[in-house]
């Protein structure tokens, strides 16, 4: 079995051999990690792109934009407007490849402005156990993806960034407000608002890691398992709810399974059980 520090050898020298990136960075645990050690082994041949739109809270790109100065690394920030892509504002299954194909087009543009060849984004190896269309533009536009080559997964992203100090390496893992709108609802502002506040509040009562899925007129809770019994403690259920019917959702339900990673993407999956 390959160490963490091979790995991590092999980061070093697959971002040495393309000499200078364009780097989609979010502020995540992985992007973050990616921009700190291309910045160790390229300098100023690594540039980081923040996109902020409607579909990431502002709340996100502010924390990105911390980092990134605890980092001491420049970045520049663009605006994508996917809303405006009807193919992506229908939100079918590709949904994520209309956005990616949007962003990556705009990474690449800034790489031909600074002379940089290669675009590389912060897929690490689990992410090719999920449903990932957007993986697809990646590899139709020549996008690559280093921590994926190197053969990191998440733990070992979390490793090394807690090693090197970097302040994400616990973060709670974070995707698009619209990875929580069912497959098939249209994706509205308004919804992402909802989301959005509907989540922020689930954080301010200390839920470190929590999901607001959007079935209409219900929203539905996924914490961690362990954090299921707070929820329903009597307290803050009566918060939640509260706050939950200012948000306009007429039921409130917590997910008894708990917080997994593209849980939207169960239903793709289901009519392939025998």
């Amino acid at each position: 079995m390959e160490t963490i520090d091979f790995k991590l050898e092999r980061l070093h020298s697959l971002l040495k051999d393309m000499g200078g990136v364009v780097i989609g960075y979010s502020g995540g645990v992985d992007s973050a990690l990616l921009a700190a050690v291309a910045k160790k082994i390229l300098g100023d041949r690594a540039v980081c792109v923040l996109a902020s739109s409607a579909t990431y809270p502002a709340s996100e790109v502010q924390k990105a934009l911390e980092t990134a100065a605890k980092l001491g690394i420049n970045v520049i920030q663009i605006e994508t407007d996917e809303l405006k892509n009807e193919a992506f504002a229908v939100n079918t299954p590709d949904r994520c490849f209309f956005c990616k194909t949007e962003l990556f087009g705009k990474l690449i543009a800034i790489g031909q402005d600074h002379g940089l060849k290669w675009v590389i984004d912060g897929a690490n190896l689990d992410d090719l156990d999920d449903y990932r269309p957007g993986s697809r533009a990646a590899a139709e536009l020549g996008v690559r993806s280093p921590l994926r080559e190197a053969g990191l997964t998440k733990n070992d992203i979390r490793e090394i960034s807690h090693r090197m100090g970097l302040p994400t390496w616990n973060k709670p893992s974070f995707a698009c407000l619209s990875s929580r709108i069912p497959y098939g609802t249209r994706i509205e502002p308004d919804i992402l608002r909802r989301l959005d506040r509907a989540e922020r509040f689930m954080k301010e009562l200390g839920f470190r890691q929590v999901r607001v899925r959007h079935h209409g007129e219900i929203a539905r809770i996924e914490v961690e398992p362990e954090e299921i019994m707070r929820v329903a403690s009597p307290e803050i259920r009566r918060q939640v709810t509260e706050k939950f019917k200012e948000l306009e959702y007429l039921y409130t339900t917590l997910d008894l399974d708990g917080y997994r990673m593209g849980s939207m993407n169960a239903v793709l999956n289901r009519g392939n059980k025998a």
